[in-house]
């Protein structure tokens, strides 16, 4: 096996509970309701041994984590540690006293998702009529409290044809970043890939004007952007390599290398309920299986670009093939490549889909 660092950052997903009901959510699609989460101790026991392991950054996540009451206890837990501290919300939820008290705490940025830069449209996508107005509020608070701001605009179909106004609505917004990112299709956003991919037409505009807005806005506004995975020509290294930056613990305790790496149906996931993290990012089967390259299926084994793309993203290849160790179909090396071919072609040819929205079942 490979020699293994320790982890960078940690993704502490409180809740799946969220006032949102957004359709690319990459929640997975059996969510986990408040029963069965994480208590507010375990979760600060989880911030220490996250911080004992060489862990830097903590993204609090959900769902919503506003919906944890315990939320500046944890930040403040992560502080006390040395852990950087961002907060990914919705911004659906609270408003200037509540950041106020998390940058008390020790906050130190926040991350914060609009579906739009139209409130109807934005209101549509989320499921939630009035979010978009509760987000600009928010947006101020974080301002007003001093902390910095990257916006996150999730792109698709149904959107993208607004891109030039989300990265204007970011400026007038005061972010120092924007993430202009483009949907990831498993989990949520899998169930509504047809009503969510964008045209070749669609993306090729979107592309030219973040290209020239980064150029006009340079030392200005930051703008993340990625080409989305299946118009790639090769795949993206997922989350940096499996289990080689990053763990991300669920509502529940369980922890996984990724989002939605609970879908592979062979693996076993371990739990902090059971073990520390450490155990767990240097002694777990499920950690272990696809660390490095000694896995890789050809072409990836004899590829020039298997430490820079890490065989691309394994649930990825498991929504497409079947099978979490196929190399990742987006790539045009991938004896599975015409599979993607076929979901764009498919894609093309329907009728706007309506959503289905992310909700308990």
């Amino acid at each position: 096996m490979p020699a293994v660092d320790p982890p960078l950052a940690l993704l502490a997903e409180l809740t799946h509970r969220c006032p949102l009901a957004c359709p690319y959510c990459s929640n997975p699609v059996e969510l986990e309701r408040a029963s069965g989460e994480l208590g507010g101790e375990e979760w600060q026991r989880v911030l220490r041994e996250a911080a004992a392991l060489g862990v830097l950054q903590v993204h609090f996540s959900g769902g919503e984590p506003m919906v944890r009451r315990e939320l500046r206890t944890l930040i403040a837990e992560a502080a006390s540690h040395g852990l950087y501290s961002n907060l990914i919300t919705s911004g659906a939820l609270g408003g200037e006293r509540e950041i106020a008290a998390f940058a008390e705490a020790g906050l130190r940025h926040v991350q914060l998702s609009f579906q739009d830069h139209e409130a109807a449209n934005a209101d549509r996508i989320a499921g939630l009529a009035g979010a978009f107005e509760r987000k600009l509020k928010f947006a101020a608070a974080v301002r007003a409290a001093g902390l910095p701001l990257t916006l996150n605009m999730v792109v698709h179909r149904q959107n993208l044809d607004g891109i030039a106004e989300m990265i204007d609505m970011a400026q007038a917004l005061g972010a120092r970043r924007v993430e202009i990112a483009h949907v990831q299709y498993y989990a949520w956003a899998l169930e509504n890939r047809a009503a969510l991919l964008p045209s070749r037409a669609q993306l090729d505009e979107a592309t030219r004007i973040v290209e020239a807005a980064r150029e006009r806005l340079r030392g200005v506004l930051a703008i993340d952007y990625v080409v989305p995975d299946y118009y790639g020509v090769r795949p993206k290294g997922c989350m940096n390599g499996w289990g080689r930056q990053f763990l991300n613990v669920m509502p529940s305790g369980t922890v996984v290398p990724c989002h939605a790496a609970e879908t592979i149906p062979d693996l076993s996931f371990p739990s902090v309920r059971k073990q520390s993290l450490a155990d767990i990012w240097y002694r777990s089967d499920a950690f272990d299986r696809f660390r490095g390259t000694d896995w890789m299926p050809e072409p990836c084994r004899g590829c020039d670009r298997r430490e820079i793309d890490w065989g691309g993203c394994r649930c990825q290849a498991l929504a497409l093939t079947g099978d979490a160790a196929r190399t990742d179909p987006v790539c045009a090396l991938s004896p599975d490549h015409t599979l993607v071919e076929a979901a764009l072609g498919e894609a093309a040819a329907a009728a706007p889909q309506p959503f289905v929205y992310r909700q308990f079942r």
